[in-house]
């Protein structure tokens, strides 16, 4: 049996942390980060793919995936899908 390779998109924020980016995506909860956008974004492919290395490797990509919310459909995965994201403003006890 032919396995063909999955291609779908994700949601990734790149959050700007002191000299760092941060590459997250909910979707997998996986991030990364690396010294600017670029390299952030170059780590968090490669990270990826790592992870979903691992996932076949072990066995474990259907559990892993259902676990994360993605649904199965007859010829692929799809990732769940993000609907919003904005700031808010959260008022809590001081600290």
């Amino acid at each position: 049996m032919r396995k063909i390779p999955l291609e779908f998109k994700l949601t990734i924020s790149f959050i700007k942390e002191g000299n760092r980016v941060v590459a997250y995506s909910p979707a997998l909860d996986l991030s990364t980060s690396g010294k600017n956008h670029s390299d952030a974004r170059k780590r968090f492919e490669e990270i990826v793919s790592i992870f979903f290395e691992e996932l076949i490797k072990n066995g474990t990509a259907k559990e892993a995936l259902g676990n994360l919310g993605w649904k199965k459909t007859p010829t692929t995965w799809n990732p769940p899908i993000v609907i919003s994201q904005e700031s808010q403003t959260i008022r809590v006890p001081a600290i």
